[in-house]
């Protein structure tokens, strides 16, 4: 039996068995469970299991933080237990209130369900792009035909990810994923060039994935609503057939004119807030204080705004200056390296720096810095600094992927070098925090009793 096989086991029986189970999902380094009754869940005991980093309680489900690869592993071989499918969308419990339902932070798990399933695609298609562009720029490949193979690999997820974002929201919002689909089509669809309304012809695209957000979630209630007075006789091809044309209607005349200003003056927030020297100090607040909504899983909620400014102005300038946070997170446990007495602490440190600097910082957090209290403070300063200097020199990346050093073949090819210098900013602005502020050295019994510090990479 594999060790992941195992850890799904062991995970199903803290949980309260498959019959508690009623959707999971996972992102690189998370398993996220709904679960029916959560009083039937065994917190100790799923803490305790080897290779769990962490156990995170919001208001619809566990997060179960296991690291890179480990996530995805587990989660498939407990799909396989439950025989629940990943990504499947289940009826939220009528237990949440109604004021939960609609607050800010439920909105952004959401739009983050929406996404996560995007994310392998999103960094393997990133990441072509930006090895094909720094391979063009630099004339490593003479061949034409394969940087032309090339760039479609890369640019597929981008140029259809708008219909797949569709179908994600309304399967998210209860409705048929292949409406949502249709709907998202509607706004990147050439034909609408075609249409004029109040005399203007319309705009394929206009909004981007704001506007497929806003129609597709629109589709899916009238989707819902319909289907329920609707006559059994008349349903299969009634529901389908009003709910393309009234929100087919209605995303011409409302919701993507709407999505568009939207998405232009989130643009323009954007530029002006980076722009000038006003930039710094939103750069150094915006990464100073990212750590923490990556504490939450949130984080995944800011990758329409990614989106939607790589749609608009070619780059994100956001996702270069968010992860300097995780580069402060590396900065703070060399510091910690470097002063702790506790060969345990060490090998901790030693196992989980290398996939930091690579871009995934959670096994530093849970099993490094936070556990000690003000090292997780220093590495938010240490990535303030960072997002600073990024902020200053205007950096931008091209796609999305995980960040750390691998961004780099993400960004502009004129700007890696301030790139990667901010990292570096980063990385001695963290450990110089961390250093200076200090820390509880813990004993070496005291790790090994505490599941917050046990890794298994």
């Amino acid at each position: 039996m594999s060790k992941e096989k195992t850890m799904a086991i062991e995970i199903l029986q803290a949980l309260g068995g498959k019959e508690n189970i009623n959707s999971m999902t996972n992102c690189m380094t998370r398993l996220r469970v709904e679960v029916k009754e959560k009083n039937k869940v065994n917190k100790e005991k799923l803490s305790a299991i080897n290779g769990v980093i962490k156990v995170l309680e919001s208001d619809e489900a566990l997060q179960i933080v296991l690291g890179p690869s480990t996530a995805s592993k587990v989660a498939g071989e407990l799909s396989k237990e439950v025989n629940i499918k990943l990504g499947d969308a289940r009826e939220i419990k009528e237990a949440i209130n109604e004021a939960n339902k609609t607050s800010f932070k439920i909105l952004l798990r959401r739009i983050a369900s929406i996404f996560i399933p995007l994310i392998p695609g999103l960094i393997g298609g990133g990441l072509i792009l930006g090895i094909t562009n720094m391979a063009t720029k630099f004339q490593w490949i003479a061949d034409k035909n394969l940087l032309a193979m090339l760039n479609l690999f890369g640019s597929t997820i981008f140029t259809y990810m708008g219909i797949m974002v569709g179908m994600n929201t309304a399967r998210e919002f209860g409705g048929s994923p292949t409406i949502g689909g249709v709907i998202a089509g509607i706004i990147y669809n050439p034909l609408l060039a075609n249409i004029q309304i109040a005399g203007k012809a319309l705009i394929a695209g206009r909004g981007g994935i704001i506007s497929v957000l806003i129609a597709a979630a629109f589709a899916s209630y009238l989707e819902r609503n319909i289907r329920k007075r609707m006559p059994n006789t008349i349903e299969l091809l009634a529901t389908p057939l009003f709910t393309i044309l009234i929100a087919g209607f209605a995303t011409l005349y409302i919701l993507q004119p709407v999505g568009g200003i939207i998405a232009d003056t989130i643009g323009n927030a954007v530029k002006v807030a980076i722009s000038g020297k006003a930039g710094v100090f939103t750069g150094f607040i915006l990464a100073g204080t990212f750590l923490p909504l990556v504490m939450t899983g949130l984080h995944q909620g800011l990758t329409p705004i990614h989106v939607q400014l790589i749609e608009s102005t070619g780059v994100t300038v956001l996702l270069p200056i968010l992860a300097m946070a995780g580069a402060g997170q590396v900065g703070a446990a060399l510091a910690v390296y470097v002063k702790t007495k506790s060969k345990q602490l060490k090998k901790i440190i030693e196992g989980s720096i290398l996939v930091g600097i690579l871009g995934i910082g959670e096994p530093l957090i849970y099993g490094v810095t936070l556990p000690l209290g003000r090292p997780f403070i220093g590495a938010c300063i240490g990535g303030a600094f960072g997002g600073a200097f990024q902020a200053f020199f205007g950096v931008g990346a091209k796609g999305l992927g995980i960040s750390g050093i691998p961004l780099a073949a993400l960004i502009q090819p004129d700007k890696i070098v301030f790139y990667l210098l901010g990292l570096l900013v980063s990385y001695i602005a963290g450990f110089t925090a961390t250093y200076l502020l200090g820390f509880d050295d813990p004993a070496d019994e005291k790790i090994n009793s505490q599941n917050t510090f046990t890794l298994n990479m």
